[in-house]
């Protein structure tokens, strides 16, 4: 479920800091899963450590219920967040105002791996077990399935982004990509250019639908017109592209999980730039851009979520509190950026100060 290349409740403990001072203020919040009662909010336990002021993001983590294995997170507009238990099949929901979760079942066989929020403010959850696309009312919590087509079995199901009209594309990590239409309910398939691979995908400002492909090792662009893949080779053989996120201008930030370096490709001039990130064995694997255009990235080598100023070409890198975190996937709102601890059965989020 969580992907292959060729680079193949903890106890809580004080962070230590890399790369240039920072203040970070660490919040542990124990989150109660709710399914048919409400629960106590549990105590929240705060630890400080101090230094740089130029830096002085707040770090959060949520438990939630043992077991979901969260893989992907979605913050929404009324400030909870979903995020999709792998390990139960079910979709979460947590109010960090709280602490509290509530899970929704999503099927016999589930195994949701990415979850977005949607132009219709609902959560749209590529689910490899059911291998279908699923759509939650946030209000009634129905559930709408879109299931792949026939001779599409095992897509391995991975992550889904909207285009400017409403359609949502996505991709397999089996080796394909594809397409639905929510006003008609149409799901079409396509074969992804040298087979397995397909894994992060993302939407540019004007409307450009990109993927990633941890396998094949390179990023494509969608034509949405002939749905044909055209595919982009990074400078760095054999790299292992793996998630891969637009900033305003358009410019794509791809992590490449193999080389350990974050990439960075221009479509207005076709060149490529790439940083290896600090520390012996670094392995990068979500990557996000929020809306100042700083780049977020989670580093499995270091534990840690790591800051890349683009215009100073530096990283900062903030490390996470519970061993091996495993973050997975990264999205971020206002003011917060938050991702999946699927080894740990928690959710983090750290508060920046814009």
């Amino acid at each position: 479920m969580y992907g292959v290349a060729k680079k193949s409740s903890s106890k809580r403990r004080n962070i230590i800091l890399l790369g240039i001072p920072l203040v970070i203020v660490i919040t542990i919040v124990i989150a109660i899963s709710v399914r048919l009662t409400e629960q106590q909010q549990q105590p929240i336990i705060t630890q400080a450590l101090s230094s740089n002021k130029s830096f002085s993001p707040m770090l959060q983590e949520f438990l939630v219920p043992a077991g979901s294995n969260p893989h992907d997170v979605a913050p929404a507009a009324d400030g909870t967040v979903w995020y999709t238990a792998q390990g139960s099949g079910e979709l979460g929901r947590l109010d960090p105002k709280t602490g509290k979760t509530h899970s929704i079942a999503l099927g016999k066989g589930s195994a949701p791996h990415g979850v977005i929020t949607g132009p219709d403010g609902a959560p749209w959850i590529t689910d490899g077990g059911l291998n279908a696309i699923l759509r939650v009312d946030p209000g009634t919590e129905k559930l709408r399935l879109f299931p792949l087509p026939n001779g599409s079995s095992n897509a391995n199901l991975n992550t889904a982004t909207f285009d400017h009209s409403g359609v949502l594309w996505f991709t397999g990590q089996s080796g394909i990509y594809g397409r639905l239409d929510p006003a008609v309910g149409r799901v079409q398939v396509f074969n992804a250019p040298g087979g397995t691979g397909p894994y992060g995908i993302t939407t540019t400002p004007d409307g450009s639908i990109y993927y990633a492909s941890l396998a094949g090792s390179y990023i494509a662009r969608i034509d949405l017109k002939n749905q044909n893949a055209i595919v982009i080779n990074p400078p760095t053989p054999d790299q292992g592209a793996r998630r891969i996120w637009s900033d305003s201008h358009g410019r794509l930030w791809v992590t490449e999980w193999n080389a350990g370096k974050l990439a960075l490709y221009d479509p207005a001039t076709a060149k490529w730039k790439e940083w290896r990130l600090p520390g012996k064995n670094p392995m990068p694997y979500a990557v996000y851009v929020d809306r100042k255009d700083m780049v977020w990235l989670s580093d499995f080598g270091a534990n840690a979520i790591v800051k890349f100023d683009p215009a100073k070409e530096r990283f900062d890198i903030v490390s996470l509190p519970t061993p091996a975190a495993s973050v997975r996937q990264i999205l971020g709102r206002s003011g917060e950026i938050w991702g999946a601890e699927s080894g740990a059965d928690k959710l983090v989020v750290i508060r920046t100060s814009y």
